[in-house]
């Protein structure tokens, strides 16, 4: 419904700037308008929703789009090739491999938009050297995702206690 009463609003607008007449129904509401009062209850809604409106716009604008996902390096020589990767399919992958780690019971790795976080639980061998071999593997892991920028790899261990 409220589709296609911009449509029609849109199509009026177009038509007045492309030199025809404005339509009767528009007219007939600027008038309407003009000669109620301001504190008149529909206006003070109308106004309401308006602001409402308006301060929703406003935060669409403010806060990036396609949080979910992150954007993918072109390869060399296809500049305008655009491709996106999916923020829980890159989680997973770098949840695979932490855990293909030697020494890692468990993992846990969130994927943010500049910074990827892992957790993991040490089993076995010492922590330094896990840290060390996790380190290198999610580094090599996320440059074969070929993200667009490069995201800075954060990995907190935990001791495993029985």
């Amino acid at each position: 419904m409220a589709l296609c009463a911009f449509g029609v609003t849109l199509y009026d607008v177009i038509a007045v700037r492309a030199g025809q007449r404005a339509g009767a129904w528009r007219t007939g509401l600027a008038d309407e308008l003009a000669s109620r009062p301001v504190d008149d209850l529909w206006m003070l809604i109308g106004a309401a929703v308006a602001v409402v409106l308006g301060l929703w716009l406003l935060f669409l604008a403010l806060t990036p789009g396609l949080r979910r996902l992150l954007p993918l390096r072109a390869p060399d020589g296809c500049a305008g090739l655009r491709a996106w990767l999916d923020r829980r399919g890159a989680e997973l992958v770098l949840r695979d491999t932490a855990m293909r780690v030697s020494g890692v019971g468990r993992a846990k790795v969130r994927v943010g938009r500049r910074r990827v976080i892992a957790r993991a639980e040490v089993r076995f061998r010492d922590p330094a050297t896990v840290h060390d071999d996790l380190t290198q593997a999610l580094q090599e892991q996320c440059r074969e995702l070929a993200l667009a920028h490069a995201p800075r790899l954060a990995i907190r261990l935990r001791h495993h206690t029985r």
